[in-house]
């Protein structure tokens, strides 16, 4: 109600044609890539029963997460590289902001989740049917897109409540809190340092909970030389690159004042481009059970 700004202009990554096509091709193959690859993983995952172990579930639901993920922000900046003019109503800005803290905070969630379930897997097999049942499973995915969306509507809130009268060029190709809330005509101090703590802290801490669960499995593996053991570290090596690629940058973007970098607009695309397109490469190309049901699959596809 106190916004006087109607839409937002987006600069995108570079304001060069030639570059701009570049960026199209690669971004278009790399959204393909993420839509295609993980509705394999999904498809492969619900139509096999022997891929029906908790790692597989959270697996088919990071797929998802990831589908999402990239389809809030690729298609706009797709079809922006490709416009003169890169406007966004403010409606559509916001709504985007929500999306992607919504899918974004989700999908950190369930990676903690998924390094829990290495973590029993590995340092307590016994007990890990009991603790890892479906049932568990399912509250805990649940528990990761209900925190995903109590985490969003703080950060949307935070900055509708803002009025914005003046400038409305976001240095970005999609719309997020830092560059958003730096177009606010009032002091955005506090509401920037609770943000931070909102965002921040959770990257942060989610990063730690997953270096630790990850620091026992490999304290377990140290002690247990087992063929089983060490594919059970393979798999958890595919994780630490996930998320590397995808806890790193957003440590970086949001646990810091949002004024003491004006542009991060280049380090975004390795969490919402590259994590994305990484996670079927890894999870797919690494797995002999997951190659083994695709290629079943194909061959029930070609009959």
């Amino acid at each position: 109600n106190f916004s006087r700004v109607t839409e937002f202009i987006l600069l995108g990554l570079s304001d060069t044609r030639e570059l701009q096509v570049l960026f199209f091709t690669f971004f278009f193959l790399a959204y393909a890539m993420v839509l295609l690859g993980n509705l394999l993983i999904i498809v492969t995952v619900r139509t096999d029963p022997k891929l029906s172990s908790p790692m597989y579930f959270l697996l088919c639901n990071l797929s998802f997460i990831d589908i999402c993920c990239t389809s809030v922000t690729s298609p706009r900046m797709l079809v922006d590289l490709l416009s003169q003019r890169k406007a966004i109503a403010f409606e559509d800005c916001i709504a985007q902001l929500f999306f992607l803290h919504f899918v974004g905070a989700s999908e950190m969630f369930l990676l903690t989740v998924m390094a829990y379930d290495r973590y029993t897997a590995i340092c307590k097999p016994l007990h890990y049917t009991a603790i890892m049942s479906r049932q568990v499973c399912w509250v805990l995915v649940s528990a990761c897109w209900v925190g995903g969306f109590l985490h969003s509507i703080v950060q949307t809130l935070l900055t509708i409540q803002l009025p914005f009268c003046g400038p409305n060029t976001i240095d970005n190709y999609f719309c997020d809190v830092p560059p958003v809330i730096r177009l606010a005509c009032t002091d955005v101090y506090i509401t920037e340092w609770l943000i931070v703590s909102n965002s921040g802290l959770i990257s942060l801490v989610c990063f730690l909970v997953l270096v630790t669960s990850y620091t026992f499995i490999l304290v377990t593996i140290r002690v247990r030389f087992t063929e089983g053991h060490w594919k059970a570290l393979s798999t958890c090596a595919s994780h630490v690159m996930v998320v590397t690629l995808f806890f790193v940058p957003c440590i970086f973007i949001y646990l810091h004042p949002f004024s003491t970098f004006p542009s991060y607009k280049h380090i975004c695309v390795i969490c919402t481009v590259f994590s994305p397109v990484m996670n079927p490469l890894i999870y797919t190309l690494r797995n002999n059970e997951v190659k083994a049901s695709m290629w079943k699959l194909w061959k029930r596809c070609r009959v």
